[in-house]
């Protein structure tokens, strides 16, 4: 699943038919508890899922693994020049690193000639929005263009969550200056059939305005 809004890769065949993924390398980025890596294994694929959180890791094998679990920083991947054949990441990594130039280029570096990376993250509409899901979540509360991080921070004042803001135009220039072709850029509309709320999506404005927006790249 690629976003709140249910865009699934069995329809959407973004890293291409799903027959086609047997026997392929892929790497996922920011893999969570890996579900995607676990979809991934039951289409006949070789994934290796990356988190550079332990805990969620050890999520991931409590739930049952059958593939590598790495714990390592995406900006630095502890992988040889060319050992994958896709790389996918599903709201991981990208919007939690200040350079996300760091995490394209090690992608680009570690996948085969005409590998395929395709990354959503939430869209970047939303930063001028408040990410709540009802009617005050309809009306813009910032600038657009104001890049300055959303911190979290503990009772002592350290950074317990930290996100980054990419206009549309920076997140393009930052796949075509790592290296990447861009293929596609998707903004999934919300269909009629979810009437979940999750967060700060919601079907009142996900019918109104993007959620998530969905960047497929390729290398020569």
């Amino acid at each position: 699943m690629w976003c709140p809004e249910g865009l699934d890769e069995v329809e959407a065949e973004l890293l291409g038919p799903p027959e086609d993924l047997k026997g392929r390398d892929v790497l996922e980025l920011g893999a969570g508890a890996a579900q995607c890596s676990r979809w991934l294994t039951a289409q006949g694929a070789r994934p290796v899922a990356l988190d550079l959180s332990h805990r969620q890791l050890q999520h991931a094998l409590r739930i049952g693994v059958s593939f590598p679990l790495v714990c390592a920083d995406a900006s630095v991947l502890p992988f040889a020049d060319g050992s994958f054949d896709l790389a996918c990441s599903a709201y991981g990594a990208l919007p939690f690193v200040a350079d996300p130039r760091l995490v394209l280029r090690e992608v680009r570096r570690v996948l085969r000639p005409g590998g395929r990376f395709v990354f959503s993250v939430t869209h970047p509409l939303r930063w001028a929005f408040p990410d709540e899901p009802g009617p005050e979540g309809l009306s813009v509360s910032g600038s657009y263009f104001d890049r300055t991080p959303y911190v979290e921070q503990d009772d002592e004042g350290l950074a317990v969550y930290v996100e980054h803001h990419r206009t549309l135009g920076d997140r393009v220039r930052d796949v075509v200056t790592s290296g990447f072709r861009l293929v596609d850029l998707m903004e999934p509309e919300w269909p009629d059939w979810n009437t979940s709320e999750w967060g700060g999506w919601s079907p009142l404005r996900g019918h109104l305005i993007p959620g998530t927006a969905i960047f497929v790249c390729e290398r020569d």
